[in-house]
C-alpha cells in the first residue's frame, strides 16, 4: 500500500471502462486484448476490410499510453528478473489466456460487465492464482 494512488487508479479505471464501452458500441467488439492480438495474426484473409486497422490502432494505443505514462510520470524500475525469465513469464501468460479463452481485460472488464458466468469463473481463478503467487513469493 506504499504506492497506492487512488486518483490515478480511478482515472485509469474510468478510461478502461469508457474504451471498452466505446469499442463495443462502435465496432460490436469486446475489448479483450488477447483476442484482439490473436485476431490480428489469424484468419485475417476472411475478415472484412478495416478489421486489421482497428486492431493495430487499439494495440498501438495501449503501447503508446504506457510509454507516455512512463516518460511523464514514473521513473523506470527494475524487476531483478532476467530477460529470459520475463520472456518465459510472457509465454506462460499467453498460454494461460489461450487456455482460459481470454484474458483479464476480456473476462474481467467486459465479461463481468455483460454478466457472463464464464467470465466470473475465469476472474475468480485469475485472482486466486495471483493471490497464491504473491503469497508464495513473499513467504519463501
Amino acid at each position: 500500500m506504499n504506492n497506492f494512488t487512488p486518483l490515478s487508479a480511478l482515472a485509469g479505471g474510468v478510461l478502461i471502462g469508457l474504451a471498452s464501452v466505446w469499442l463495443l458500441a462502435a465496432n460490436g467488439r469486446i475489448a479483450g486484448v488477447s483476442g484482439i492480438l490473436h485476431g490480428l495474426f489469424t484468419g485475417m484473409s476472411a475478415s472484412p476490410p478495416g478489421e486489421r486497422g482497428w486492431r493495430m490502432a487499439f494495440l498501438a494505443g495501449l503501447v503508446a499510453a504506457g510509454v507516455i505514462w512512463i516518460l511523464l510520470f514514473s521513473p523506470p524500475t527494475r524487476t531483478g528478473l532476467s530477460l529470459g525469465a520475463m520472456a518465459l513469464a510472457g509465454l506462460l501468460v499467453g498460454f494461460g489466456t489461450r487456455l482460459g479463452g481470454g484474458c483479464t481485460s476480456g473476462h474481467g472488464v467486459c465479461g463481468l460487465g455483460r454478466l457472463s458466468l464464464r467470465s466470473l469463473v475465469a476472474v475468480v481463478v485469475f485472482m486466486a492464482a495471483g493471490m497464491l503467487s504473491v503469497f508464495v513469493v513473499r513467504h519463501t
